[in-house]
């Protein structure tokens, strides 16, 4: 659990830099922004309530973000060149107990004591691995190399009170999602139906299933091992209102038979070209979260390509919102379109 202080959206700017003055800004989490407002995690509240009577205060169940440790660098100062140093990447994602570093050509001779300094500092660490090649598969999986600790890609990962057991090397799953999922969660309302499209291991169905009340939620993942591990996931985590099926979107929604409210579209790479299922279950007031890759300049290129589709297909549709989820590339970053489908 993390301690954070909620900010009026009015107030946050201040009320983060009184923390980042007084040293009280945890760093091991990310914010949350939310509608109104924005949660700062920190490691004290004992001053803020007497500084700021209009902030509030929460714990919340999330993951350590993937971050920056200068004590790395530091640990290593005597042992790397001052050329190594320049080629070390610090910043690295940790899924439950398995951090994942990137590790620069020019470092490979001193992998393994990168990754073995960093078991010894991070004491939550049991496992770590390096990215040993891009993702591909139709599964978006991405090689992993083992290099230090626990010789295991198994792991639990907790986000949001959820529990997420997978393979890291055998299913998609970014950490840095996490304030994503959380977004779209406390978007749902009450007795909601949501379809989750390429659900993987099942933390967006489960992220759902513990953080709003929709009344059932479906969700369909291509991938058999990711499938798996999302079945005994909602076993895991002992929810009732979560429905999978493996297979291929395509194959499946036209047999669902039924429409949702809310439909999710997390695989920004090629999604737009499954819009065409998901019309299939959508119905008058339909929120689709569509995800993308697209550069910085082609935001309303972006958006008016949507537009099009949807025209061509007898329907408006209303665009809520362009969220950045992170950055892909240099100017290209990950987007959530959310749109509400207006049949004409």
């Amino acid at each position: 659990m993390a301690l954070y202080v909620k900010a009026p959206l009015k107030h946050a700017q201040k009320v983060k830099e009184f923390l980042i003055k007084e040293s009280l800004f945890d760093k091991n989490y990310t914010f949350i922004k939310r509608d109104d407002s924005i949660l700062f995690p920190i490691t004290d509240k004992s001053t803020l309530k007497k500084k700021f009577k209009f902030v509030d205060f929460e714990e919340v169940s999330t993951q350590k973000k993937a971050f920056v440790n200068t004590n790395l660098k530091d640990a290593l100062s005597e042992s790397l060149t001052k050329k190594d140093m320049e080629d070390l990447k610090t910043s690295f994602d940790i899924v439950g107990s398995i951090a994942i570093l990137e590790i620069p050509e020019e470092l490979e001779k001193k992998e393994k004591l990168v990754a073995e300094t960093l078991l010894k500092l991070q004491k939550n660490i049991k496992t770590v691995v390096k990215k040993a090649g891009i993702h591909g598969t139709e599964f978006r999986t991405q090689p992993m190399e083992y290099l230090a600790g626990v010789d295991t890609k198994e792991t639990v990962h907790i986000e949001h009170g959820v529990r997420i057991k997978l393979d890291i090397e055998q299913v998609y799953f970014s950490p840095r999602l996490s304030t994503e999922r959380l977004r779209v969660a406390e978007q749902v309302r009450p007795g909601e139906s949501v379809l989750v499209m390429f659900s993987g291991c099942g933390v967006y169905p489960l992220v759902l299933a513990k953080k709003s009340k929709a009344r059932y939620i479906h969700g369909i993942e291509l991938n058999p091992i990711a499938h798996k591990y999302a079945l005994d996931n909602v076993k895991l985590n002992k929810v009732s209102n979560v429905q999978l099926l493996q297979g291929d979107v395509k194959d499946l929604i036209p047999k669902l038979n039924k429409t949702f409210d809310r439909v999710l579209m997390p695989l920004p790479k090629n999604a737009e070209d499954f819009l065409g299922s998901a019309i299939k279950v959508c119905k008058n007031g339909t929120i689709i979260h569509l995800y993308q890759f697209l550069d910085e300049n082609e935001f309303e290129k972006g958006k008016n390509k949507i537009k099009e589709f949807f025209k061509d297909n007898g329907m408006n549709i209303q665009i809520m919102n362009l969220v950045k989820c992170g950055q892909h590339a240099p100017r290209v970053f990950r987007v959530c379109l959310d749109l509400r489908v207006i049949k004409m």
